[in-house]
């Protein structure tokens, strides 16, 4: 799956929703000091819209919570960045002023930048000045996975260590070797079997190994002894299963693009019914119908 197929937005939403206080634990304990536990509601989707630009935002992530041993309450912002941009720091002030605005309650304002080049530390300040006055001096919390070592997290019980040690500093040699140490740290924790898929699905989506990176994986695994656990077991066929639905999607996809000249929202919309059916049954419908009776099909 290349990079561009990836929703990284709606990944990492979904991860660190599930996992909030996990997340809040991690990588940012004084925060996680300061609130009531029992307290977090995550807020009805905020869109924010840019008159000038003609552009609309849907907020990322928005909680609000109590402080603790108080009737006071805060939020928390978080925002998932998978590219690199010169004024995001502006940007991100432009969403702390609106959603002051909106709520009047104080914002801790956190970035997660997920994206593997460039290696330089991004900005996580915003100001305005002149020569004798400091009018603004505005302030995020930055994670940038790129510049953490996967290593540090090795011994963190913890299921957003798990799945976001595929996201850190990984010299390409070790990628089989931090899969593995990933699902070694996956397979300690206890959690369901859906929020078990959810870490081991996420993790499958950003260390999409090669063949011969796989076999090193796999002898990995091995020697740590982990291919006797029935955890493991329950992950490589969660793997496996979704890498044959990801690459029949995409087959589809392709087939579409060929036979339609592109794929619009209508097309995209009917790949998960094409995907119910065998191999030989969408290629006849696909080659032998036109646009409009494959969607009139579908839609009945």
């Amino acid at each position: 799956m290349t990079d561009e197929n990836i929703d990284h937005d709606r990944l990492f939403k979904e991860l660190i929703s599930t996992f909030f206080i996990e997340f809040i634990d991690l990588f940012l304990p004084e925060v996680a000091i300061d609130i009531d536990r029992n307290s977090i509601q995550f807020l009805p989707e905020t869109v924010l819209t840019d008159v000038t630009k003609g552009e609309k935002k849907i907020i990322d992530l928005l909680a609000k919570v109590k402080y603790r041993k108080q009737d006071t309450y805060f939020l928390i912002h978080v925002e998932a960045q998978s590219y690199t941009e010169k004024v995001f720091a502006k940007r991100i002030f432009k969403y702390f002023a609106r959603l002051h605005e909106k709520y009047d309650l104080p914002i801790y304002p956190v970035v997660i930048f997920s994206f593997d080049e460039p290696k330089r530390p991004e900005a996580n300040n915003y100001q305005v000045k002149f020569s004798s006055l400091n009018v603004l001096d505005f302030n995020f919390a930055a994670i940038q996975l790129n510049q953490l070592s996967w290593r540090d997290y090795l011994t963190q019980q913890n299921p957003v260590a798990a799945a976001l040690m595929a996201k850190m500093n990984i010299p390409t040699a070790e990628r089989p070797l931090v899969k593995a140490e990933c699902l070694r740290l996956l397979t300690t924790l206890r959690l369901d079997p859906a929020r078990m898929q959810m870490i081991s699905g996420f993790v499958g989506v950003y260390l999409e190994l090669n063949a011969a990176e796989e076999e090193i994986f796999k002898d990995t695994v091995d020697r740590m002894g982990l291919a006797k656990e029935e955890k493991y077991m329950e992950i490589v066929t969660s793997w496996q299963r979704e890498g044959a639905s990801a690459e029949r999607r995409e087959t589809i996809s392709d087939l579409l693009k060929l036979r339609f000249g592109n794929l619009d929202p209508q097309l995209e919309a009917i790949i998960p019914q094409l995907m119910e059916l065998s191999r030989s049954e969408y290629l006849a419908l696909l080659m032998q119908t036109d646009r409009s009776e494959l969607l009139s099909r579908f839609r009945s």
